[in-house]
């Protein structure tokens, strides 16, 4: 690393009411992994969006340098021109074009209007060999899988010559094993002289791969680290440093303090799914759910384990009516009594709320304000002959924003204007305003920080201490083992264990999560 890549130097960027950068310097020397770490709303895309002509030149204030020149880009075209390329945390690949087609879209080969479709196919080939997937470039994206969809939109910026490339969460939505790889194939675009960019709250992963990390609070660069005293050593700054500079102080214990629940019905069974089983919509020969019985007993958090593909989703959505597959089989009781859940209505009805794990499209309402997404599902509570008291629904907004402490300048802001751990807590907020009885929460805190994972984390148990039952799906393992009474593993759509807190850990949990059957 001889020289800077990319300077920014005093950025501040200011929206309606907010400013979301206050001076920002970030330096990226040539061939390093610099991360960019912060909690949700420190103003790590908006940065990344200043830097790629998301937000162009002129709607910002200060000044960026690449090469060591001036550069002023008025749209993400002229950044890309440069060799600046980012991926976003929602990939943007069209999913019935081919692999090929996604690769030069914008920068296709052609004479004369007519695409060279030989060519393409052969250049497409080379770059998916690149970066390690070796699958026919005249496949559809939607026919392969996130992990290698995450490779492609990396030999589509390949394909324009990056220089420094930007990836903003790149294994949020991946498996351990898809993760590996890509974490690999930053490392080898490193040895090429890519420097790399990488936004990410899981910290492990920081530690592993990067060189350098630059923490941002409330819009502020506060400081730069090294990772690593010499290039390829061991990493030697501590996660908690890195969460320290994140939230302003230490986090000494990354999960609350749990209070048993001791009030009516203690110990009472509040949800009962037996002999579950879903088939998939499309295959229904397939079994995505198969034979599934667990249960959750009120003021307990129980917990449900599986790879990607072992049917944890699948299960929730069809219990939480029947919003995935076709239903083969089984019942549902709540607090002892058989219910039906054929429909979302039903389902609510009895007093269960679904939290679903892609907030963005099935969970919030992006165009609509805060207060409306809260009121959502309890619009008849808020009517009076059939219209909806707008100041009682505005009441109960502003004491979901004061209860959870939702960052936001006013009740009335567009829900897409939040940071996503904001996003989440106004979904809970929804869901704990209707009063359900039992809270399926389907990887609640993806994509959120440390400290806005603590805040979530301090819901959860909240509710769990009034009496309400949770049944809490993720991939983190540490959150599951730090969380939950006991937790159930699934595998290929079977339950393969149930395990108590007590016997938990995480190699145990694996064993069990690669089982074949039961």
């Amino acid at each position: 690393m001889t020289r800077p890549v990319l300077q920014m130097r005093g950025i501040t960027k200011t929206f309606p009411g907010v400013t979301a950068l206050a001076g920002v310097d970030l330096t990226v020397q040539a061939g390093e992994i610099h991360a960019v770490c912060g909690e949700n709303g420190a103003g790590k895309s908006t940065l990344m969006k200043v830097l790629s002509g998301v937000h162009p030149h002129g709607s910002y204030e200060g000044e960026i340098l690449f090469d060591g020149e001036p550069v002023a880009f008025r749209d993400i075209g002229a950044s890309e021109r440069r060799g600046i390329v980012i991926i976003h945390q929602e990939l943007a690949l069209v999913p019935h074009l081919s692999l090929a087609e996604n690769i030069f879209l914008g920068n296709e080969h052609a004479s004369r209007g007519i695409i060279r479709w030989s060519e393409t196919l052969r250049h497409a080939d080379r770059l998916l060999r690149r970066v390690g997937l070796p699958d026919n470039p005249a496949t559809r994206v939607a026919d392969v899988g996130v992990g290698k969809q995450q490779l492609v939109e990396i030999a589509k910026a390949l394909a324009k010559q990056v220089r420094l490339l930007i990836l903003d969460e790149p294994t949020a939505a991946l498996n351990d094993e898809d993760s590996s790889n890509l974490l690999d194939l930053i490392l080898g675009l490193r040895e090429q002289g890519i420097a790399c960019i990488v936004i990410s709250h899981k910290l492990d992963e920081i530690r592993r791969i990067a060189d350098t990390v630059t923490i941002l609070r409330d819009g502020r660069s506060v400081e730069t680290l090294p990772v690593r005293e010499t290039p390829g050593a061991a990493p030697s700054l501590p996660e908690d440093r890195i969460i320290r500079g994140m939230v302003g102080r230490d986090l000494e214990n990354r999960f609350p303090e749990r209070t048993p629940y001791t009030g009516e019905g203690a110990g009472r069974t509040a949800l009962e799914v037996s002999g579950w089983t879903v088939r998939h919509p499309l295959d229904h020969q397939r079994k995505v759910v198969d034979d599934v019985s667990l249960h959750v007993g009120r003021g307990e958090i129980v917990g449900v384990a599986g790879l990607m593909g072992a049917g944890r989703t699948e299960l929730a959505m069809n219990v939480f009516g029947r919003s995935y597959g076709i239903h083969d089989g089984g019942t549902v009781a709540v607090n002892g009594r058989r219910v039906r859940t054929r429909t979302v209505p039903e389902a609510i009805a009895h007093g269960i709320a679904y939290v679903t794990e892609d907030r963005k499209t099935y969970g919030l309402n992006l165009i609509d304000t805060v207060h409306r997404n809260v009121s959502l599902t309890s619009l008849p509570a808020l009517a009076r002959r059939g219209v909806v008291d707008e100041h009682a629904e505005r009441r109960v907004a502003e004491e979901y924003r004061t209860s959870m402490n939702i960052k936001t300048p006013t009740v009335f802001e567009q829900v897409q204007r939040l940071s996503g751990g904001n996003q989440q807590k106004v979904v809970l907020s929804r869901w704990i305003h209707a009063g359900p009885e039992v809270l399926i929460l389907d990887e609640p805190t993806r994509g959120i920080d440390v400290g806005a994972k603590y805040e979530i984390y301090a819901v959860i148990a909240r509710l769990a201490a009034e009496g309400k039952a949770v049944l809490f799906i993720s991939s983190e393992l540490p959150e599951l083992l730090g969380m939950c009474d006991r937790i159930y593993t699934m595998a290929a759509g079977r339950l393969t264990g149930e395990i108590p807190r007590e016997d938990a850990t995480q190699e145990v949990l694996m064993r069990h999560m690669t089982m074949d059957r039961n």
